[in-house]
């Protein structure tokens, strides 16, 4: 990092985000200032630790973290803006929603939002800074609860196992099955769904 942030004496952010290449479901962003004081061990990209591991991680994050905070961009912004602007406004909406107010804000990848906060942006940032890692944890868990709890809803398209991605079988019940209210219109498979059945 461009800056020395890692002596505990400024409240540093981390922020990342879920679910920017579904074709379904909103995309979230979290962002989380950890405590120095309450340190947590095993922080690592979420992509890399079994469902099992994230989900006690979340736990220890809830329950350590000075502030954590969720931030999200609906399919319909997801539809009117574009994916990129929807994240970046899903990143801007959980630093937003910290308290206290972070000093620094890091973020995983290469473009940061439109916002008065210091930061910077870090490519595999999940892999290798701490509160990022634990940013990505937080934002995957609950983003992939709620798509447990969206196949409740619209059984059929398998959201709880591939959680909204474009998976073969995804794709597959799309053709059967036709978009629900929570697929993005302005993705390629889901305009190219043609519904055999209602919409549901």
């Amino acid at each position: 990092m461009k800056t020395d942030l890692n002596q505990g004496r400024v409240r540093l952010a981390g922020v990342d985000e879920v679910g920017r290449g579904c074709l379904a479901g909103d995309v979230l962003a979290a962002a989380v200032i950890l405590d120095p004081a309450r340190p947590i061990s095993g922080l690592a990209d979420s992509k890399t630790l079994s469902a099992a591991r994230r989900e006690a991680l979340y736990a220890e994050i809830l329950a350590n973290a000075s502030a954590w905070a969720i931030g999200r961009a609906t399919v319909a912004e997801i539809d009117t803006h574009n994916i990129l602007q929807a994240t970046l406004l899903a990143m801007q909406r959980a630093v937003a929603a910290l308290a206290p107010e972070p000093d620094f804000v890091v973020v995983d990848g290469n473009r940061l939002p439109d916002w008065h906060h210091a930061s910077e942006a870090i490519v595999r940032g999940d892999a290798r800074i701490p509160c990022i890692s634990a940013a990505a944890i937080v934002a995957k868990v609950t983003r992939d609860r709620e798509m447990v709890a969206l196949d409740r809803q619209y059984p059929g398209y398998g959201f709880a196992r591939h959680k909204g991605y474009g998976t073969r079988a995804h794709c597959a019940a799309l053709a059967g099955l036709g978009p629900c209210p929570w697929h993005r219109m302005s993705f390629a498979p889901v305009r190219r769904a043609t519904p055999a059945s209602a919409s549901r």
